[in-house]
């Protein structure tokens, strides 16, 4: 028997009135995931825990079976597994973005773009190591990672500073998370130190010159300490892959014993190697059980707020992924899949959302198809059927 887990990063929100008040995932054409809704076990999943931030570390520690509430520490800590970076036990890691901060003459900021006009790992790498030879010390080193995505392992900081999702700011005026003392001044200051050396940056400067946005500001948030989990050959005897663009999905994966598959040409965005995940799950589940495969533009597009992206990424993920893994499965025999989002990313929020998700656990020895129906919020609904702790699915799909 293999086991597959599909995640399309943030493709749940809610209604929209361009769409006729229809959700994206209602809106978008989406064959194959129709058809394991048909076929398979349609309801609705909690992965978000009440009272807990609704972000992609906490979603997607509960989709992979780990209760949240038990295991998470913080992002940071996971991402940093991700790029090999080993935690000492008196470290704390903290996610470090690259942003766009735009400086009004009256002294307010605005956070123009979370990522950096979504900069090139290239790019980011110079500024990173730019930073890190200006900025870190002893006790403080910065990493590069993906993209806008990067690393700082910081043994004099705090797991308990208070800091804020860069995301979830975007278009805000964030001149008080920027300028404020007490507890986090450290945090804050180092923040700000990095304005001068980004300023006039190499990279930043041809960045200019080809009207793209500049990379001037580091962003520390999702901090924490190594987490300590069982492993799922540990928990229900299986060996698997996890296949993602993003740091954090390797390093859930890696605390879960799992084998991290890097990807050519996995963007994290709508141009990612599609073609290349699918190929890289199939191959891993000719020797392994279990793959968790992760899309994230539809996260993207969310978080940018721009409808024709989402649909163009869900159809995506429903042709480029879904599609080619469902026909791949059938020659690989038996199998069962487990296909949702993360979380909610609402075009008209710009960030995440705690609400249930539409989730189907599809068996191919036990096809239902009652009745057609669509794979999309509304229609989980009502099933009537709520899983009100996500991280009780794995153990429903691996039949424990």
């Amino acid at each position: 028997m293999k086991y597959v887990i599909l995640i399309g990063d943030g493709m749940a929100d809610y209604p929209i009135p361009e769409l006729d008040n229809r959700t994206p995932l209602t809106a978008a054409r989406t064959p194959n995931m129709d058809f394991l809704a048909t076929e398979g076990e349609l309801g609705l999943a909690r992965t978000v825990p009440e009272g807990m931030e609704p972000g992609s570390d906490v979603a997607n520690l509960s989709i992979m079976g780990y209760d949240p509430a038990r295991y998470h520490t913080g992002r940071a800590p996971l991402e940093a597994a991700s790029m090999g970076v080993a935690l000492e036990m008196q470290d704390v890691a903290f996610r470090c973005n690259l942003v766009t901060l735009r400086h009004e003459p009256n002294g307010d900021i605005f956070m123009e773009d979370y990522s950096a006009g979504h900069i090139s790992s290239a790019e980011a790498k110079e500024i990173i190591i730019s930073i890190n030879q200006n900025l870190g010390n002893g006790s403080r080193r910065f990493y590069p990672g993906v993209s806008y995505r990067h690393l700082l392992v910081w043994r004099d900081g705090q797991d308990d500073w208070r800091t804020f999702p860069p995301h979830d700011l975007t278009g805000q005026n964030v001149r008080s998370y920027l300028t404020g003392g007490g507890r986090e001044k450290p945090l804050l200051e180092l923040m700000r130190s990095s304005w001068p050396l980004l300023a006039n940056h190499e990279v930043n400067r041809r960045r200019r010159e080809r009207s793209q946005k500049p990379a001037t500001s580091i962003w520390l948030w999702g901090q924490g300490r190594a987490p300590k989990t069982p492993t799922l050959q540990e928990l229900y005897g299986l060996t698997g892959a996890v296949i993602s663009a993003v740091d954090l999905m390797r390093g859930i994966g890696i605390y879960a014993g799992l084998t991290p598959v890097i990807v050519p040409g996995a963007t994290g965005y709508l141009d990612t190697n599609y073609a290349g995940k699918v190929e890289a799950a199939l191959e891993a589940l000719k020797t392994m059980d279990f793959v968790y495969l992760h899309v994230e533009a539809p996260d993207e597009a969310g978080h940018t707020g721009e409808l024709k992206n989402k649909l163009q990424a869900i159809e995506d993920f429903d042709q480029k992924v879904v599609g080619p893994m469902l026909r791949g499965l059938r020659l690989l025999g038996a199998h069962r899949i487990l296909l949702m989002p993360d979380h909610r990313t609402p075009l008209c929020l710009k960030t995440h959302s705690p609400e249930p998700v539409p989730f189907v656990l599809y068996d191919s020895r036990k096809p239902r198809g009652n009745h057609p129906r669509g794979f999309d919020e509304p229609t989980a609904e009502a099933t009537g059927l709520l899983v009100d702790r996500a991280h009780l699915l794995l153990p429903r799909l691996v039949e424990r």
